[in-house]
C-alpha cells in the first residue's frame, strides 16, 4: 500500500498548489481581498485529504466489486447517464436551426396599417349610475366597477379624506369620482325631512310653426311678444309667468315651431308638466305637430289640446279631432282623458276654458316640490351681454335659489350676482317653477344644463375642470370614432366629395344650436358642411381672422350687422359673411351657398337629334386622304353641334360611337345646325351609314344638387 499514500501525497499538494494559484488570480487588489484568499486556500487545503481518501476508496470498491461506489462510479453509472438536465430541474437549451441575417440596406417590409379598435373600449362613457346624498364608498364602487383602492387614490388626490369606506360621501364628491373613471351620473335628492310644498305648474306651448302658439300665450297675458319676433315666427324659447283670472299662476313656456328648432322643443317637453298641443282649425295637424306629439310622450307628459284659430272662415274643429285621434290621442269626447279647447287667440274667445283645463289638470297631478336646501335648476336659454357678461334664464326645479351662492351650471361656474324674475324685477330668491335669469357666471353654458348649488369656491372650481375634463374626452372619443376608416372595396368609385367650413354666432344658445343642427342637415354626397367655431355675441374681428385662416364663410343669426371696417376686412380677404334674422332665409342663402361649391354630377345628354336622308362617297387620294363618307342628314329635334361626340342608331340599336369630324351646310363648315335644317355630317372612323339611321349629338353636362324645402319648413340637398 505504499504506492497508494505516495499518490496522495503527490495528488495532495498539486491539487493545493492549483487552487491556491486559481484563487489568487481570481481576487486581487485589496489586502482583504488576499487574506480572504489566503484563509480560503487553507480551509479547502484541510478538507482535501477526506477527498482524497474517499476517492480512492471508491476507486478501490470499484475495482474490487463492491457496491460502494465513489466518483468513478458516479460518473459510469448507467442510471445516470439516461437521466436528464429536467430531472434536476435545469432548462436544456433548444437547439434553434441558424439564419443566416440578411443584409443591412434591405428596404423595410411594408405592412398595411390597422387602425385601433376604439369601439371596444367605449364602455364606461355610455354608463350612468346614479348617486345620492350620503352613500358609501363601497356603494359608489359597487355601482362604477371600480376597486375601492383606486376610488380612494381618487379622493386623495382631490383632497378628500376618507377614515374607512363606509364613511357618508357628499354628491359632488362621489361625483368628481365618478367621472374620474370616466362614468356618467345622475344625481338623486332625497326629500326625507325636506319640507314639501304645492308649486305652480309649468305648462309648455307646442305646435306647428304658424299655428299661433305666441299670439295665444299674447292673448292670456296681454302682451304682444309676436310682434317682436322677427318673420312673425317664434325663434327663441321664453319663459314667463301668467296671472290667471282665478289667482292662480302658471309658468309658460313658448317654443317655436320651426323644423329647425327641433332640439328646443325637446328641451321644452323635458322640463314641463303639461304640453299645450296648439292645432290651427284652418290647416289642421301638420309634421311639427307630430313631433311636438313624440316628445311630449317621450317625456311622459300629459297633453291638452288647444284648437287655435276657430273664428276664421275655412275652421273645421272636428276635422282636427279626427285627424288628432288617428295619430292616437284619446280625446275626451272620444272616451279618452285628453282634454280639447277651442279657443281664438285673435277674438280671444275660449281663455277661460283654457284655464279651466290647465288648473284642473295641475290639480289632478297634485304638484309639489321641496322648496328647502340646496337649488337645482334647469337651463331654458343662455346669451351673453356686452356690459353684464354670461346670463343665463333658468327654471327652478326643486330647492331655493339664492344670490350669493356658488352654482355650477354644466363645465362652468360662478357666484350668483343678481337673481331677475320674469319681469325684469331684481329678487334675491327663486322658489321651485320659477322661472328666473340669473348672472355672475364665469363662461357661457349650453341651453339644457342642469344648474347645481354648492357649498364652497373650491368645490365649484372642482366639479366645473372634472366635468370639462370628461366632456373633452367625450368630444375627442367621438371623433376618433367618426375618423376610423370603413372597410371598402377598392374597385368602388368614391365621389368628390367638397368642404365648406362654417362659422356660427348667433343672439343665445339655444339659436346657435339649432343654425348648428340646421346647417348639418344640409350635408349632401357632395358637399360637407364642417362647422368650424360656434359662439354666442356680434361677429368680431376674431372670427374674420379665423375665417380667414381655415377658408370658412361665417353665419350671424339674430345679431347686429357687423361694422363696416369688419366688412371691408371681409371683403379684402375674400369672406362671405351671411347674416339674417329669420331662419327660412339664412337657411336658403347657406343652400344656394352650397349648390355653388357643389362639383356636381356629370350626366350626358341627347341635346339633338338628325336623320339620315342621302349618303355621299368623296374618294380620296395620297394628297386628300382615305375615302370618306358623307351622310346628308336632316336635324328633327334639338341641335347639332360640331364639337358633341355623335352616336349612330339603327332600328334603335347603337350601331357607332365617336366624333364628328366634320359638319357642313351648303358647302359652308359650321358649328352647328338648328332644327329642321340639312347638313352634312362626317364622324371619324365611321363608314357604315344607311338611309334612315338616326344620329344623335350628345353632350355632357353637369348637373348641380337642388334646394328642396317642404311644407313643414324641413329643408334638404338632393343631388
Amino acid at each position: 500500500m505504499a504506492w497508494l499514500e505516495l499518490g496522495k501525497k503527490k495528488i495532495y499538494m498539486n491539487f493545493t498548489r492549483a487552487l491556491a494559484t486559481t484563487s489568487r488570480r481570481h481576487v486581487v487588489g485589496s489586502s482583504f481581498a488576499s487574506i480572504f484568499a489566503e484563509q480560503y486556500v487553507y480551509a479547502s487545503a484541510r478538507r482535501t485529504p477526506d477527498f482524497i481518501n474517499r476517492s480512492y476508496l471508491g476507486a478501490a470498491g470499484f475495482c474490487s466489486g463492491t457496491k460502494e461506489c465513489g466518483i468513478r462510479c458516479f460518473h459510469a453509472s448507467s442510471q445516470v447517464w439516461a437521466k436528464s438536465d429536467a430531472a434536476y430541474g435545469l432548462k436544456t437549451p433548444k437547439k434553434e436551426k441558424y439564419v443566416r441575417r440578411g443584409s443591412r440596406n434591405q428596404p423595410p417590409v411594408e405592412a398595411p396599417y390597422v387602425p385601433r379598435n376604439v369601439a371596444a373600449t367605449k364602455s364606461n362613457p355610455d354608463k350612468t349610475i346614479e348617486i345620492f346624498e350620503g352613500m358609501t364608498l363601497v356603494e359608489l364602487a359597487k355601482r362604477t366597477g371600480k376597486s375601492l383602492s383606486s376610488l380612494q387614490d381618487i379622493l386623495t388626490n382631490v383632497g378628500e379624506k376618507i377614515e374607512s369606506e363606509f364613511d357618508p360621501l357628499g354628491m359632488d364628491i362621489a361625483e368628481l369620482a365618478a367621472m374620474e373613471v370616466g362614468v356618467n351620473v345622475k344625481r338623486l335628492h332625497s326629500t326625507e325631512g325636506s319640507e314639501i310644498l304645492p308649486r305652480p305648474a309649468v305648462v309648455t306651448v307646442m305646435g306647428h310653426v304658424d299655428h299661433g302658439k305666441t299670439s295665444l300665450l299674447d292673448a292670456l297675458r296681454q302682451t304682444s311678444v309676436a310682434a317682436r319676433e322677427a318673420g312673425g315666427i317664434t325663434q327663441h324659447l321664453g319663459a314667463f309667468v301668467v296671472g290667471m283670472s282665478s289667482g292662480a299662476s302658471i309658468t309658460f313656456l313658448d317654443t317655436p315651431g320651426h323644423a329647425a328648432f327641433s332640439a328646443m322643443r325637446a328641451r321644452g317637453a323635458a322640463v314641463t308638466d303639461i304640453v299645450v298641443l296648439v292645432v290651427a282649425a284652418d290647416d289642421g295637424v301638420m309634421p311639427q305637430t307630430l313631433e311636438a306629439v313624440s316628445h311630449a310622450k317621450s317625456a311622459n307628459v300629459p297633453i291638452v289640446v288647444a284648437i287655435n284659430k276657430c273664428d276664421k272662415p275655412g275652421a273645421n274643429p272636428e276635422k282636427v279631432k279626427l285627424q288628432l285621434a288617428s295619430e292616437g290621442l284619446l280625446l275626451e269626447e272620444m272616451g279618452g282623458d285628453i282634454q280639447v279647447v277651442e279657443v281664438s287667440a285673435i277674438k280671444k274667445t275660449g281663455l277661460d276654458n283654457l284655464e279651466v283645463a290647465l288648473l284642473l289638470q295641475a290639480d289632478m297631478m297634485d304638484l309639489k316640490a321641496r322648496f328647502d336646501g340646496p337649488a337645482q335648476a334647469y337651463v331654458v336659454e343662455a346669451r351673453l351681454d356686452k356690459g353684464r357678461g354670461p346670463l343665463v334664464t333658468t327654471i327652478v326645479k326643486e330647492g331655493t335659489l339664492v344670490c350669493g351662492q356658488h352654482v355650477v351650471v354644466g363645465s362652468q361656474w360662478g357666484k350668483i350676482r343678481a337673481i331677475k324674475d320674469a319681469a325684469g324685477r331684481s329678487t334675491q330668491q327663486a322658489t321651485p317653477a320659477m322661472p328666473v335669469e340669473i348672472e355672475g357666471l364665469r363662461g357661457l353654458p349650453m341651453a339644457g344644463d342642469d344648474v347645481i348649488a354648492v357649498h364652497s369656491e373650491e368645490r365649484a372650481r372642482m366639479l366645473s375642470s372634472g366635468r370639462k375634463k370628461k366632456f373633452e374626452e367625450d368630444r375627442l372619443r367621438g371623433k376618433m370614432v367618426q375618423n376610423i376608416p370603413t372597410s371598402s372595396d377598392d374597385t368602388e368609385e368614391v365621389p368628390l366629395r367638397v368642404e365648406l367650413p362654417v362659422i356660427v354666432k348667433g343672439d343665445v344658445q339655444g339659436t346657435v344650436q339649432a343654425v348648428t343642427d340646421a346647417l348639418t342637415t344640409l350635408n349632401s354626397p357632395q358637399v360637407s358642411v364642417n362647422i368650424v367655431h360656434v359662439g354666442v355675441g356680434p361677429i368680431s374681428q376674431s372670427d374674420v381672422d379665423l375665417a380667414q385662416a381655415c377658408g370658412a364663410c361665417i353665419v350671424g343669426f339674430n345679431v347686429k350687422s357687423p361694422p363696416i371696417s369688419l366688412s371691408q376686412a371681409a371683403t379684402r380677404a375674400s369672406i362671405k359673411v351671411i347674416v339674417h334674422r329669420v331662419i327660412y332665409h339664412l337657411l336658403e342663402d347657406i343652400a344656394n351657398l352650397i349648390i355653388e361649391k357643389a362639383p356636381g354630377t356629370s350626366e350626358t345628354h341627347v341635346a339633338g337629334q338628325a336623320e339620315v336622308l342621302n349618303i355621299f362617297e368623296v374618294k380620296g387620294s395620297k394628297s386628300k386622304g382615305p375615302d370618306v363618307k358623307i351622310a346628308g342628314c336632316k336635324v328633327v329635334e334639338g341641335l347639332v353641334n360640331r364639337s358633341a361626340t355623335m352616336r349612330l342608331l339603327r332600328s334603335g340599336e347603337l350601331v357607332f360611337e365617336g366624333p364628328c369630324s366634320s359638319l357642313k351646310r351648303e358647302k359652308q363648315d359650321v358649328d352647328s345646325v338648328k332644327k329642321g335644317t340639312e347638313c352634312g355630317l362626317v364622324i371619324s372612323n365611321c363608314h357604315d351609314f344607311q338611309i334612315g339611321d338616326v344620329i344623335q349629338c350628345l353632350e355632357q353636362v353637369v348637373r348641380k344638387p337642388k334646394f328642396i324645402k317642404s311644407e313643414s319648413g324641413a329643408v334638404r340637398i338632393e343631388c
